[in-house]
């Protein structure tokens, strides 16, 4: 079904599945025709953007974790073990026929767990056949087959399993039930209305089983980041193998960094994983295989912690690329902080990269800050609109290569 642009005054409130679908085609034309933000044509964007967003934010099934995934998952989040729960629960051996799934939950057990470890007593009253099979039935095969190519569920397929046990078996085995549900309720999406939800929210349960395997005593203190920090950071790209001491200086400072592969209905740079606060996780999917594209997403992220970490936001998904005309304020902020740490407002001013974007000027300004010359390349680029400019600097710079256990797909 073509849709021409004199249609788009039929833009309307979003009720049902064909609603849905025809907003998606509206958007797809509009995108077709790369509309400046503050035309006709942008604001007819932004506003189906939005009428979409708030359709899926009332479509999605209620994601709520099972009984007992929810007390593990707070016993993770609060390090304790079962015999912590006694006073909540009873004896030793009560705890274990609990946790174990042997016996149910009593209201008195309800209303303590609720009370003493603040866990909704909306999911500790769940019965278990309901454990979120209806979230399961409603994901894209197409999705869980890339998920199973992925190696996500281990040596099981779709040949020999059903989907819902293998996304059953997928979350519960690195206790991700319970973030599901802070996923799409807790989460600050900078990416398209045509990007699929669940597949950010399979990436972001793939970057939390990898982050668990790398260990680290360190616990992250509110405040370490900043732009000091970052500016100096960042010079760390200078070396020869900058992106790894990068990996490895945040890990000494309590914060993961783990790189996954987006997927293929995603055009995800990478995010900022909040859900355990001891231990910021950040993701990079490395979508572009430049040093400039992933010390720009990584410095976003990190901003996302410096600023936002002890704000009602969970994850912040970001794709830096994205249609979304008019950015929250978190996202501004989180841009702002990421440029002025790999190119300060004061330098570029007074820089000639400013007015001659050459090789030369970036080469001297990338001196000047100490860090590598694809960074400020890609700065120039950005702040100058002038994508033409720099080209053999950018694409020389790969990084892909640093991380060669990961499977990439072209």
């Amino acid at each position: 079904m073509e849709f021409k642009l004199k249609n788009m005054s039929k833009i309307k409130f979003i009720k049902t599945e064909p609603d849905y679908k025809e907003a998606l085609d509206l958007i797809r034309v509009l995108l077709s025709h790369d509309p400046d933000p503050n035309s006709d044509e942008g604001e007819q964007l932004s506003l189906l953007s939005t009428l979409v967003q708030d359709y899926e934010a009332r479509s999605l099934p209620e994601s709520l974790p099972s009984p007992i995934d929810a007390i593990k998952f707070r016993m993770e989040q609060a390090d304790l073990k079962p015999a912590d729960l006694i006073p909540y629960i009873g004896s030793r051996g009560r705890v274990s026929e609990i946790l174990s799934g042997k016996r149910p939950l009593t209201l008195e057990m309800v209303r303590a767990l609720e009370a003493g470890l603040g866990i909704p007593a909306k999911v500790l009253i769940r019965k278990p056949e309901m454990e979120s099979n209806s979230e399961y039935q409603g994901w894209d095969n197409r999705l869980v087959t890339e998920m199973e190519t992925r190696g996500y569920f281990g040596n099981k397929s779709l040949k020999k399993f059903s989907k819902l046990d293998l996304l059953k078996d997928f979350f519960s085995s690195i206790g991700a039930q319970p973030q599901m549900a802070v996923m799409l309720r807790k989460s600050s999406y900078r990416s398209s209305p045509l990007t699929d939800k669940r597949a950010l929210i399979a990436w972001s349960n793939r970057v939390i089983q990898k982050a668990k395997k790398i260990k680290t005593t360190k616990k992250y203190k509110d405040g370490v980041i900043d732009l000091n920090f970052m500016q100096e950071f960042v010079k760390l790209s200078s070396k020869e193998n900058g992106v790894i001491l990068a990996q490895k200086h945040l890990k000494e400072i309590g914060i993961i960094l783990v790189v996954e592969p987006h997927f293929s209905k995603t055009y995800l740079d990478g995010a900022a994983i909040l859900v355990n606060k001891e231990n910021p996780v950040i993701g990079l999917t490395l979508r572009y295989d430049r040093l400039d594209n992933f010390w720009f997403t990584l410095m976003h992220e990190l901003s996302h912690i410096s600023l936002h970490y002890n704000q009602d936001v969970s994850l912040f998904y970001d794709e830096l690329e994205s249609t979304v005309i008019d950015l929250d304020e978190k996202e501004k902020e989180a841009d702002s902080l990421a440029e002025e740490s790999l190119l300060p407002k004061a330098k570029w001013e007074v820089s000639p990269a400013r007015l001659i974007p050459s090789s030369m000027a970036a080469n001297s300004l990338a001196k000047e800050l100490g860090v590598h010359v694809a960074i400020i390349a890609g700065q120039i680029r950005h702040k100058g609109n002038k994508y033409v400019y720099l080209n053999k600097i950018i694409n020389e710079a790969k990084v892909r290569n640093y991380f060669p256990d990961v499977k990439w797909t072209k």
